[in-house]
């Protein structure tokens, strides 16, 4: 199999409201912003790190190659992070992962490259069981006209955008610790 090469987007352009508004790529655990987790994992992976965001550009500029941010101001989800991604990204796929969980690990990130690798035309995504990860997933750049067509008749999610381009799964454990998102104060404790 020839070498596989993906850009890698982070997504931390939303709004935080269940984190009381606060920038969630930016809120401290163990010390550390929870972007600072992810890039880690991430980095090693790409030579193309982009991260979606819509404030405080000067502080994730530090863990990023490329910064974007979406095309309005009302933090319209993250289909509009992935299509600002999909616009600028260097490689032929596009990884993408949330910022908020900083349990995630290489391994995952290498499985859902290896999967995309054996199908290069179609979206690979996370999933639990029947439960499919949306924002774990690596979609062909090639694609990036199907994501912008379905954003402009309305459509918001990503998880239906990619079932429909016939996304493959990438299957993982039940309740498997690396998926936990930290999206709430309290999971920070």
């Amino acid at each position: 199999m020839r070498a596989f090469h993906s850009s890698i987007l982070l997504l931390a352009g939303g709004q935080g409201q269940r984190m009381g508004g606060q920038d969630k790529g930016l809120v401290l655990w163990h010390e550390q912003p929870l972007i600072a987790y992810v890039q880690r994992v991430a980095r090693p992976l790409t030579d193309d790190l982009i991260i979606s965001c819509n404030r405080n550009h000067d502080r994730y500029a530090v863990y990023a190659d490329q910064l974007v941010s979406d095309d309005n101001d009302d933090f319209a989800g993250p289909l509009a992070g992935i299509r600002a991604g999909l616009a600028v990204a260097r490689h032929s796929h596009l990884l993408v992962l949330p910022c908020d969980v900083p349990r995630v690990d290489g391994e995952l990130l290498k499985a859902l490259l290896r999967a995309a690798a054996l199908t290069p035309d179609q979206p690979v995504m996370l999933r639990q069981g029947e439960h499919w990860e949306p924002l774990f997933c690596v979609i062909p750049t090639a694609l990036a006209a199907m994501f912008e067509a379905a954003w402009h008749t309305g459509e918001r999610s990503p998880k239906k955008i990619m079932l429909q381009l016939n996304a493959q799964p990438v299957q993982c454990p039940q309740n498997d610790s690396r998926l936990s998102n930290f999206n709430t104060a309290d999971l920070l404790i």
